[in-house]
């Protein structure tokens, strides 16, 4: 989309120009480092924790609050963890489902499944009812970890399949005890009567690298969520690769905020530090107001961020202290570049790993560089598995050559990017692990691809690259839409917007037009506390923003974001509703460009901008 952000990006303080040949050296790097485990070696992540817990075992691993632990004490509660499981009956390859928010006892329980050789499902903290059914079923769980903070999810879910209920007392959070009744309350005293002693290594002798480890449910925006299978190999290879990306060291302090049942936080974060021997600062749930006290307080070195987590700080007041801090490195990915300068500009010159790929990817992206809005580098097309192939927005298909093969998207073009699935039983590097539903699992595959018998993984990712090799992320396929023959990207248009005075969120979608092609640009915007939408300010915002075409025809100010527990934007109700007032009691505004305002919602403001009144409401967005 050519708009007002190419514009203010090439007006942004110049980036020295890295080589080609330098950004593969570090690229290289990595790939090495990833290589260091393979498929078939007797390996587990247990293994590594141990290792870690001979050689650092004074060293703090864990902080929760006031209180430290060591890695020698982590061991020791995962031994008892696993003693007392296996007294319950549960096995190498079983599954023992886990819902417990981010406290020490989630690390605890973990372990003492790797112990064991059983499988750790991680399940969203906040759900019930037929989500939860549907996630202790798609997992085959064998037994449930439920920290008694979630209990109330599971007493509102009736029939949930059968499985063993462990329930975790918590203190912060105890549930009433009408409810403990509905859980195993004698399993914690097993626990803490277990032996500390270590956990005999024999049963799960056999487990090799490649063995699942961890089942982690994709966090979609739609439908029921997947669990995605993650092997043991994967997630200490991810350690390993970002240990030698962000230099990390005993010395450095993790800050875990984000869900423990998410893969930023389950894999990133603990596999790093782990890894590296540091230490992990677990906070229950992320807050925008404590964030900065805590990294001075704690002295934390090392972030996992998610873009809209980066939003909610700079839209804090500025203080004199934004830059007294020991924050030296983040690694996540969704930070936009407006959002990214401001960034820097305001806290600091702290290095940004802005990174592109998913829970169950097969191939992914990461800026090695610094270079501002990138999420990551291909110098070189032969060293990469991942590729980017041309995408038609109206027909919603790959576009293909005369004999049916896919195209490579050229600079500047928008495509899918997709991963070639290396099958290969001495490599794990380009592995695709798929799923729990093989049918899952076969509808994120496409099938000759360049060449008869080729597989490639499927991201319904869209991005583009320039002349210098550097990505971009675009948007979701389906959240990049067309209007007046113009494609319109949501995340482009929502950047270019971020800053709007007293906006807390600004979330941009399509919404179906009757008689009109495409989709009309649409934007729920919440505003923060104590401040009110200004129509003719945001009007004033598109105009010098953003083309005609890509500023949004419409306006609802809405009381709170619908977003998911890994703060990523939900958008299918929105777009169903569209601008129907019936639907919603939000404010709604539509843009009048005769008098250069957003005018409420009326007939006569419809019929100005050209345009009919919402129908068929109810059908489902596509």
């Amino acid at each position: 989309m050519d708009n007002g952000i190419a514009a203010r990006n090439a007006s942004q303080p110049s980036v020295d120009i890295v080589s080609r040949e330098e950004t593969q050296a570090k690229l290289d790097r990595r790939a090495q480092s990833s290589a260091l485990i393979k498929p078939r070696d007797l390996y587990t992540i247990a293994d590594r924790v141990e290792a870690q817990a001979a050689v650092q075992g004074r060293r703090t691993f864990l902080v929760y609050g006031e209180t430290r632990y060591s890695y020698a004490e982590v061991d020791a509660r995962a031994n008892q963890y696993a003693h007392a499981m296996r007294a319950r009956g549960l096995g190498p390859g079983d599954v023992c489902a886990m819902a417990i928010e981010n406290r020490p006892e989630f690390f605890f329980a973990w372990f003492g499944l790797a112990k064991l050789g059983a499988v750790a499902a991680f399940i969203n903290t906040q759900v019930s009812g037929r989500p939860l059914f549907h996630a202790i079923e798609t997992t085959g769980a064998k037994a449930v970890l439920i920290g008694e903070e979630c209990l109330p999810n599971f007493v509102a879910t009736e029939s949930l399949p059968a499985a063993m209920q462990w329930l975790l007392p918590d203190a912060e959070k105890p549930a009433p005890a009408s409810m403990r009744r509905a859980g195993d309350t004698d399993f914690e005293e097993e626990v803490e009567r277990a032996s500390r002693e270590p956990f005999p290594r024999e049963l799960r002798a056999p487990l090799t690298a490649e063995a699942p480890a961890l089942l982690i449910f994709t966090s979609g925006t739609t439908g029921l969520p997947k669990a995605a299978r993650y092997s043991h190999m994967r997630w200490m290879s991810s350690g390993d690769v970002m240990v030698d990306t962000v230099d990390a060291g005993p010395n450095d302090v993790f800050y875990c905020f984000l869900p423990l049942y998410h893969g930023a936080a389950a894999t990133s974060v603990t596999s790093t530090a782990l890894k590296a021997g540091a230490t992990i600062v677990v906070r229950r749930k992320f807050s925008t107001r404590e964030f900065w006290s805590d990294v001075r307080r704690y002295g934390v070195t090392v972030c996992q961020y998610i873009g809209e987590i980066c939003r909610y700080l700079l839209n804090l007041p500025s203080t004199e202290r934004d830059c007294e801090h020991s924050l030296r490195c983040m690694m996540g990915a969704g930070l936009t570049p407006e959002s990214w300068q401001r960034w820097v500009e305001r806290f600091g010159p702290i290095q940004i790993f802005e990174g592109w790929g998913s829970t169950e990817a097969n191939a992914n992206l990461i800026n090695v560089d610094n270079r501002i809005g990138s999420c990551g580098r291909v110098p070189y097309w032969e060293k990469t598995n991942f590729r980017l192939v041309r995408y038609d927005l109206e027909s919603s298909e790959h576009v293909r050559d005369a004999r049916g093969f896919y195209l490579l998207c050229q600079p500047g073009e928008v495509g899918e990017g997709i991963g070639y699935i290396v099958d290969h039983p001495e490599i794990g590097g380009g592995r695709f692990e798929g799923y729990t539903s093989a049918d899952a699992t076969e509808r994120k595959i496409l099938r000759n691809v360049f060449v008869e018998g080729d597989a490639y993984w499927s991201s319904g990712d869209l991005l583009r690259y320039d002349d210098d090799g550097y990505f971009y992320f675009v948007d979701r396929i389906g959240d990049t839409f067309r209007w007046k023959s113009e494609n319109v990207s949501t995340m482009e248009v929502a950047d270019a917007l971020s800053d709007y005075p007293g906006a807390e969120l600004i979330n941009i979608y399509g919404v179906k037009v009757p008689e009109h092609e495409g989709r009309a640009g649409m934007a729920a915007v919440v505003m923060q506390e104590g401040h009110r939408f200004d129509p003719d300010a945001f009007y004033a915002l598109t105009e010098a923003r953003l083309p005609r075409y890509a500023a949004p025809l419409f306006v609802r100010v809405s009381r709170a974001a619908d977003l998911t527990t890994t703060f990523k934007l939900r958008k299918v109700d929105l777009q169903r509703q569209g601008y129907d007032p019936t639907a919603f009691d939000d404010p709604l505004y539509i843009r009048s460009d005769a008098e250069c305002t957003y005018l409420p919602y009326s007939p006569d403001a419809l019929a100005e901008a050209g345009l009919p009144e919402f129908r068929d409401a109810s059908a489902p967005a596509t």
